[in-house]
Order: C-alpha cells, then structure tokens, then sequence
C-alpha cells in the first residue's frame, strides 16, 4: 500500500507514516467490547465559590454554591424536600459571612434594614470569633451548623415568621439528610442511638416550622418564602402529619382538594397525603 502521509517527515512527523486512516478509536474500542470508561462525578464538581458582599460589615467574602443547572433532581419527600444526584444541595443554602457572622438563607440574606444590621452587630458580631471557610465541600456538621447560625440571626434581627419557620424547616431537612447518610454507612446498627436522636431533633425543627408557617398564614401575603398559597398550605398539611397533628393535617389538605386554583400536581400530591392519613 502506498504511504499516504509520505512528505509528513520534512514536520518531524514522519512517525504517523504508518497511521490507519479508519483505525478505530480508543473510545470506539472500549464502547466495542469492554464499554465506555465513565468519569465518576464527585460533589466537589458541583459547587463554585460564589462571592458576596455583606449588607451587616460591607466586607466581602466567598461562599459554597452549587452549580445551577448541573444537579439532576432524582426525588422529593411527601414535605417537597428535595433530593439530588451526587449532592445535597440544602448544605449550601445558608450563607454565612466569616467576617461578623451575620448569616441567612440564601433568598433572604441581601435583604437587611439599617436596624437589623445594627440588631446583628450589637448581638452576634460583637461576640462571634469567625469561622473557617477552607472546606472544599461542607459536610452535614457544617452546614448544620451553618443552618443554626442563619436560625439565630432570624430571632435577632426580628425578621419574618415566614423566615424563621422556612429556616427551621430546611434545618431539619438537613438533620433528615444526616441521619440517612449515617443509615447508608452502618449497616450494622452501631449508630442506631444517634439516629433516634437526629430523628427527634428533626421532628422538634419541622414542628417550629408548622408553627411558624400556620401564624404566617394570618399575618403575612403571598407567594411566602417563594411557595404560592396552595403550595404552603401542603406543606403546613404534612408538617402536621408528621408532627402527630392528624386532625389539623386533614384540615389543611380539605382546603387544597377544595380551592379552585390549585393546579393538578398539587391536589394529586394531597390526595396521596390524605390517603397516608387513612393508613395510620
């Protein structure tokens, strides 16, 4: 067969003179016979460090976010928390600043009034020593922690009900994610005492939250916390359920089945609530 590539030398290339023009490629190799190498995706993949400016000390800082658009929601709890492939995201929804410790959700934390500012500063700045921000991703400990320090900053800067009651809720989403990670790791049952704890520290968060959210519903407007009306009123439905509230969980799903606005999806997800109610 004639060389094809003859003249290739002169380019120092000379040593692809015996290159097949239809060779199969590596990948075409592997996908033949022993299937494609998949690149394992690990959580540190998924965040960026985001930078924020703080509305308390105006000084600058940087926080773990993940990635939007790169996270594929695989499920949610009858609660709507939200479940996804290769990361809990709820870890890094509380951002904190490192420098006076004011900290909040996400959603809320630009939203500061020149009194609210003065509130954290008097009350947790002057007693806050910072807090590492070298972690490359957050564990359950952390944003946990995190969480918590988001709830102080709620009572001290007197915010909205809806606020404290959406950060208790995320709290215990975040306690509910703990314990099942620790499930997954022992299978034989060593940790079973501190996952009957979480399990009533989560109960005691997502209780606040249904509190919280049934005052809200008479004293503030929607959409609340970025759930419309029919939505939260779900949710406060389930938080009753889990908190043993039976009665009161029947009550708020009636006036989600009854409005004439909910869409479809939400009065399907209350009739599976009701029917959770029927079975115990």
């Amino acid at each position: 067969m004639a060389n094809l590539f003859s003249g290739l030398e002169a380019f120092g290339l000379g040593k692809m003179s015996n290159m097949d023009v239809y060779a199969p490629d590596e990948k075409t190799k592997k996908s033949d016979g022993q299937g494609e190498e998949k690149v394992e995706i690990v959580e540190a993949d998924l965040l960026f460090d985001k930078g924020y400016t703080c509305p308390v000390c105006d000084k600058e800082f940087k926080s773990k976010t993940v990635k939007t658009g790169k996270v594929k929601l695989i499920s949610a709890d009858t609660d709507l928390r939200p479940k996804y492939q290769h990361v809990d995201s709820l870890k890094y929804d509380a951002v904190v600043c490192p420098h006076c410790g004011y900290s909040a959700l996400n959603r809320f934390f630009n939203y500061m009034t020149s009194l609210q500012a003065k509130l954290i500063k008097e009350q947790i700045s002057s007693s806050f020593k910072g807090m590492s921000v070298d972690e490359e991703t957050y564990s359950y400990d952390t944003a946990i922690t995190r969480h918590k320090l988001a709830l102080v900053n709620t009572i001290v800067k007197k915010s909205k009900i809806s606020e404290r009651a959406y950060t208790c809720l995320k709290t215990g989403w975040l306690i509910r994610g703990k314990a099942e990670a620790l499930k997954a790791e022992d299978l034989t049952g060593e940790k079973k005492n501190e996952i009957s704890q979480l399990q009533k520290e989560e109960a005691e968060f997502l209780l606040n939250a249904y509190e919280g959210f049934t005052d809200a519903f008479s004293k503030e407007m929607f959409p609340m916390c970025g759930m419309d009306e029919n939505t939260m009123t779900y949710l406060v439905a389930d938080l009753a359920r889990r908190a043993g509230k039976t009665e009161e969980a029947s009550r708020w799903i009636s006036k989600v089945l009854i409005s004439r606005d909910a869409n479809e999806r939400i009065k399907s997800k209350a009739r599976e609530l009701k029917d959770m109610l029927k079975e115990g």
